[in-house]
């Protein structure tokens, strides 16, 4: 029986699939090729090319004219110069501008009016009226100007931009139109903590200048004793109004971590306020080393602080210290200013290396030797040249 009817099921299949010869007069008709399965693909016939793969081409997408990268130069920076910002500027400092009192002043030392963290003691040069006549007039030496008199915190400024225009000429232009209030006899004036100024310098690291300004308000209120703690815009008002000290090495370096965290800083941050503390603590930073030390000096002991990089350090020491003769290579405002101030066409960005170059760091430094020693004020202007916005720090 089995037989029998698989034998109809033989015969059935071949009546119903005849063989199909073709049609010499029409032509093939082209089906579509579709991408083989992998079954398809294992089952392929031995004798059968195989069919190389393809790769789909790639989209070309115009590439938009990308602005070129922005400088180094924070707006947090205003946190470290703060004493040196005058009223009636937008974005500067509230502080009440102290009286001028003329000091004698050094292009190659510290001009700032520093407050000891610690004591709140006043280092600064001499008064005038502490100097003998005689010795005001006696010429020579680095302190002296160009008439042979010595420099003062009244006449620095005027000496500085008087020995850029003699360098050059072109310098005249910037100098007619922007003045740089940073060495006014006001600005050296300003009394700078210098505990502070770097631990703002810290906190306002990858932050906008609202968010560093906020989380500094707060960092001051955690050493409030008046039970304000949770108003930082007081704690701040009182800051700025000189009726309340920023907190002390000693008190920061008594306090966990974790309490220090709870004011917006990160966990790495914190750490870095806490080892400065401890140094200013420990002697081994002072006000006094800060404004009697040669420049390298302050720059080998300041970059080996966690935290701090050279060009940190650099911004304090022209903003905070008043340094006259700070020049920063890092910086690609001053580099930019510089290429335009040369004549180049700083709208065309090179890229060298991977990194932004608008002169190498070689020439920047051949051009700026050539103003010591006022590089501080040399690098302001050049700020100014494409007009970066340096408002904060004025």
């Amino acid at each position: 029986m089995s037989l029998r009817r698989s034998a109809r099921l033989v015969s059935t299949a071949s009546t119903e699939s005849p063989s199909i010869t073709p049609n010499p007069g029409l032509a093939p008709q082209k089906t579509s090729r579709k991408r083989k399965t992998q079954n398809e693909d294992a089952i392929q016939s031995p004798g059968e090319p195989e069919e190389a793969p393809s790769t789909p081409k790639r989209r070309q997408v115009k590439r938009a004219n990308l602005p070129p990268p922005a400088t180094p130069t924070p707006q947090a920076v205003s946190l470290i110069a703060e004493g040196a910002l005058p009223n009636g500027t937008p974005g500067t400092s509230k502080k009440p501008r102290p009286a001028a009192v003329a000091r004698l002043a050094d292009p190659n030392k510290t001009n700032a009016t520093l407050l000891s963290p610690e004591t709140s003691r006043i280092i600064a040069s001499k008064p005038i009226d502490a100097v003998s006549p005689s010795k005001l007039s006696r010429g020579g030496g680095p302190n002296s100007s160009i008439n042979g008199s010595k420099i003062t915190t009244e006449t620095l400024l005027e000496e500085a931009c008087a020995h850029l225009i003699k360098v050059d000429e072109r310098m005249r232009p910037l100098i007619e139109k922007h003045r740089c209030h940073l060495f006014t006899p006001e600005g050296l004036a300003e009394k700078i903590d210098p505990f502070e100024a770097i631990t703002s310098s810290i906190i306002s690291q990858q932050v906008s200048g609202a968010a560093a300004k906020a989380i500094k308000g707060r960092f001051i209120a955690l050493f409030d004793d008046d039970g304000v703690q949770n108003n930082t815009e007081k704690a701040e008002e009182d800051l700025v109004k000189g009726r309340r000290r920023f907190p002390h090495p000693s008190q920061v370096v008594a306090t966990p971590i974790e309490k220090l965290r709870t004011a917006g800083l990160s966990q790495r941050k914190a750490e870095y306020v806490s080892g400065l503390a401890e140094k200013f603590a420990s002697g081994e930073l002072s006000a006094q080393l800060l404004a009697d030390a040669p420049y390298e000096e302050i720059l080998e002991k300041l970059i080996a602080v966690r935290g701090l990089g050279r060009w940190s350090v650099e911004m304090f020491a022209c903003f905070a210290l008043k340094r006259m003769d700070v020049f920063s290579l890092g910086d690609l405002g001053v580099q930019r200013g510089m290429a335009a101030f040369v004549g180049r066409d700083v709208a065309k960005l090179k890229a060298k290396g991977g990194k932004w170059k608008y002169m190498s760091e070689k020439e920047m430094e051949e051009i700026s030797d050539r103003f010591k020693p006022y590089r501080s004020l040399f690098m302001w202007y050049m700020w100014r040249v494409e007009e970066t916005d340096v408002s904060t720090m004025e």
